[in-house]
């Protein structure tokens, strides 16, 4: 769900890995003082390369830069970049990275830290989220440049809460009572990933244990998900898409597309829905009964939570931060001059690649604080039909939203785990606890166990 609802590919070839990190630094030589950069983008679809190419291209005409920029599959990035560095041939810089992409490099010490604080000091960090400052970092080290973000949220049905007299769903408490009243034949309760086979599983439930002080480890870096609060997080998570949910495993489409339909109440997501809530996306409208005659009828009528707390926790924000890292071989003054054009005169069109998940973590300049946060808001979205944000969403969801990207709560990162959840993504043994609770096979005490007794392994294999 990082990138849009795109399935996990299949593992690359050895002749397209090769092929792939042939385009590297060593072959364009991108040498120190060459002039010459290779830079990977994660946002690899065709329209969004082209934005991105377009301003590599102004960065190329101010600076006498050149700039080959190679678009690399998100579910394939791991592959890749493992044998770029085998092989000597990494790129300059890599774009739209995700926090766990992130820390797996710079364990396998493939960031240049000091250009990186360079380039943020230039920047000027009092211009950035705090919360995507602290996340880039690692043992006081700048290990990225958190270019944006998308937050979670809990989505709900605010007319059928208000018919039914429901607060906004903020708590653990209010989000079982409405599931439970709001449940019927005809409309889920809850949809939320309990697949034990996708990441989003894995996104969601980090988001809702957070906010019953679940963590993934302690200060200590010991393993705690069978803690009190964790326990707690995995039994009412459990109690929503057992009672309360549609039959079968739900993925990040199959939720989507469930609650677009108007079959459920409420549902958690990345802000990446936004454009097909609102009917901007033909191949992802939505199908529910009113939406024939009103494509924004799911848009207008849902409500966003984008911090909310269990019973055990205080209200926190979930979703993740995408950032540019320059890479340990790369041409350091290029990628310095590159990182921070991207970051400021080609930041808004940098966005503007997918503006519903590519929230500012960049506030403005010092002269202009908010120019960039004001600047987004007049950037379109969608696919077949373009709009701005502003346009289908009040105000107030879109501050919620922003504010979210603002105080990001990850799981491990504060303890300097970030590797074992880039590990854990990988093996994904949380959605296979959550997908054992879906099934019935485990309660929340046992879910909490599994988990906890499967991340541990990991952690033991890592370390």
């Amino acid at each position: 769900m990082t990138r849009r609802n795109k399935p996990l590919a299949a593992l690359v070839a050895v002749a397209v890995l090769a092929t792939i990190a042939g385009c590297s630094a060593a072959e364009t030589g991108s040498e120190s003082g060459s002039g010459s950069l290779v830079v990977w983008t994660l946002e690899e679809q065709a329209d969004r390369l082209a934005k991105a190419q377009a301003a590599a291209d102004d960065f190329t005409a101010a600076t006498g830069i050149s700039v080959e920029l190679v678009g690399v599959n998100e579910d394939q990035f791991p592959q890749l970049i493992t044998a770029a560095a085998a092989a000597g041939t990494l790129p300059d810089v890599v774009g739209a990275l995700p926090l766990s992409a992130v820390r797996t490099m710079s364990s396998n010490d493939l960031v240049n830290t000091d250009v990186t604080g360079q380039i943020l000091d230039d920047l000027d960090p009092s211009t950035f989220s705090k919360s995507a400052v602290d996340l880039t970092q690692e043992d006081g080290a700048q290990i990225a440049i958190p270019s944006d973000g998308f937050p979670l949220s809990v989505i709900y049905r605010k007319d059928l809460f208000a018919a039914a007299g429901l607060p906004a769903p903020e708590t653990y408490d209010d989000l079982v009572n409405a599931a439970k009243t709001l449940n019927s034949p005809e409309i889920a309760g809850f949809v939320a990933g309990d697949s034990a086979s996708t990441s989003y599983t894995q996104q969601v439930f980090e988001f809702f244990a957070l906010a019953n002080g679940c963590d993934l480890v302690n200060d200590s870096g010991d393993v705690t998900l069978d803690s009190p609060e964790c326990v707690k997080a995995f039994s009412t998570y459990g109690e929503l898409v057992h009672d309360y949910s549609v039959p079968g495993a739900m993925d990040s489409t199959s939720t989507k597309t469930t609650y677009m339909g108007g079959k459920a109440a409420i549902t958690m997501w990345a802000s990446f829905i936004l454009d097909e809530m609102a009917g901007l996306v033909n191949d992802a409208m939505p199908t529910c009964p009113e939406c024939a005659a009103d494509p924004k009828f799911i848009a207008e009528n849902s409500g966003f939570v984008t911090s909310f707390a269990g019973p055990d926790g205080s209200p926190v924000s979930g979703g993740d931060v995408t950032s540019w890292v320059v890479t340990a071989d790369a041409d350091a003054d290029a990628a310095k001059q590159f990182v921070e054009y991207f970051m400021d005169d080609a930041y808004l069109q940098w966005l503007s690649q997918a503006p519903e998940g590519k929230f500012p973590t960049r506030s403005g300049t010092a002269d202009d604080p908010q120019k960039f946060v004001e600047g987004w808001k007049d950037l379109e979205t969608g696919v077949d039909t373009k709009a701005k944000l502003a346009d289908v969403y009040s105000p107030e969801v879109l501050a919620a939203l922003q504010d979210g990207v603002d105080n990001f709560s990850r799981w491990g990162f504060k303890q300097g785990q970030g590797a074992l959840l880039g590990a854990i993504l990988a093996e994904l043994p949380i959605p296979k606890a959550i997908g054992a609770l879906q099934g019935g096979e485990v309660d929340g005490p046992g879910a909490a166990d599994q988990a906890q007794k499967a991340v541990q392994a990991i952690q033991d294999s890592i370390e």
